[in-house]
């Protein structure tokens, strides 16, 4: 029997191929979707996309920019101190790498020793030590000290920050040393200070016995000036070590630049890339706020607000690295009610990218984590094996969850 290949399709035919042709159909359109979690060089990445639940967020990014993996990533959500990444790259922008802050020394007809701050966060004891030396040498005798503290405005409240012990809820000022705490230890009965370079202060003492604690940590508050008179009283200890025992009262005041002489601008020995160093690695609340603000001041003038920063770095972030759908609140990502994306996160890690050397290094990972009550977050970069590195942006806001399951999958399936 012939067949007549002109002869008409029956129509039964169109029974199966109609059928047949939307199995077709779905099975490429499924394809297609999961090749968001499969990794161009062959490694499988399935498992890391499973991890993801309805409030939680990953993407990452190849060294040649494309998305490999990615699930919610354009959902706003909590990214605790992964934002810190960003706070560094509003401070390089503005301040630069070399930038360091200032501390400034005057004196008065009445030989009063006025010292003004300008928000240095690593103001310690040994760098207090160093500057009394220098006014040593330049000053015969000192009167009152007087502590100027108006470079930021006051109260500076830091939403997120509670009145714990903790340092990361250190409150923010121009003029701060040792980040505004004391670290003590009762030894025989006594107390004494569980730091060498830093001596235990009468003006502590009251705040230490208060505290009920045989060993820990105190912070001080803005309440009756505490933050600032502290620093005073460190300056006032130091000196007299030096031989310059200031005389009078150590009190709040504000120098008079047309009248008062300064005798002394000291900068700080670290510099902002080596402040950026230190507080990606401790995840320093503390010191992160301090260089948002001195960035505001950059970009909007003194005195230093929590507003100005905020917004110093929401222009940039809008501006410069073309981010859409964030809300900052503050910069340390202490604050529950700051937004961010899976996809502004990885703008924000293309960014900073020439920096990324100042992050903390596991393995062939970069990284920054962030932890808060039911939230883990971490972001980075994971260097392959041609030396390109990935972008990776894991937010994980499910309570109960951390991002420890997905990085382990995730390093084990990018070559």
């Amino acid at each position: 029997m012939k067949t007549d290949l002109n002869a008409p399709v029956k129509p039964r035919c169109l029974i199966w191929l109609v059928p047949a042709l939307w199995l077709s159909l779905m099975v490429a359109a499924w394809m297609q979707a999961s090749r968001v979690d499969a990794d161009p060089g062959g490694g499988n990445l399935d498992g890391v996309a499973r991890l993801i639940g309805k409030t939680d967020a990953i993407l990452v990014v190849d060294g040649l920019g494309r998305s490999i993996v990615a699930r919610h990533a354009d959902q706003p959500l909590i990214p605790a101190s992964t934002l810190k990444i960003l706070t560094s790259l509003v401070a390089i922008h503005h301040l630069g790498l070399g930038y360091r802050f200032p501390t400034e020394f005057y004196t008065d007809d009445q030989h009063n020793l006025k010292i003004k701050g300008y928000g240095d966060p690593l103001l310690v004891s040994e760098e207090v030590a160093d500057i009394a030396r220098v006014l040593y040498s330049r000053l015969e005798r000192i009167e009152d000290v007087v502590l100027d503290d108006s470079h930021f405005t006051q109260p500076l409240v830091i939403p997120g920050v509670s009145s714990s012990p903790e340092p990361y809820d250190a409150p923010n000022g121009a003029l701060c040393v040792n980040f505004n705490t004391v670290n003590f230890r009762k030894e025989n009965g006594v107390y004494t200070s569980a730091e060498s370079q830093t001596p235990l202060l009468p003006f502590a003492f009251p705040r230490v016995q208060r505290s009920g604690l045989d060993a820990g940590r105190i912070v001080f508050s803005h309440k009756e000036n505490e933050c600032t008179l502290y620093a005073g009283h460190l300056f006032a200890y130091f000196l007299q070590q030096e031989g310059l025992a200031p005389t009078g009262k150590i009190r709040l005041g504000k120098v008079d630049e047309q009248n008062d002489r300064l005798v002394y601008r000291h900068y700080s020995r670290f510099t902002l890339e080596e402040i950026i160093i230190r507080l990606l690695e401790h995840s320093n609340n503390f010191t992160t706020n301090q260089i948002l603000i001195a960035a505001g001041i950059d970009a909007f003038g003194a005195p230093g607000t929590l507003p100005k920063g905020v917004q110093a770095a929401t222009a940039y972030a809008r501006g410069v690295l073309q981010l859409k759908h964030f809300y900052l609140t503050e910069g340390s990502g202490i604050s529950r009610d700051n937004r961010i994306t899976a996809l502004g996160l990885d703008r924000v890690l293309e960014g900073f990218e020439p920096y990324r050397y100042l992050m903390r290094k596991e393995g062939r990972s970069r990284y920054k984590t962030g932890t808060l009550y039911g939230i883990s977050t971490r972001a980075g970069y994971i260097e392959s094996e041609d030396g390109s590195y990935y972008r990776f942006a894991v937010l994980i806001n499910t309570r109960g969850k951390s991002t420890d399951r997905v990085m382990r999958k995730l390093l084990k399936a990018l070559p």
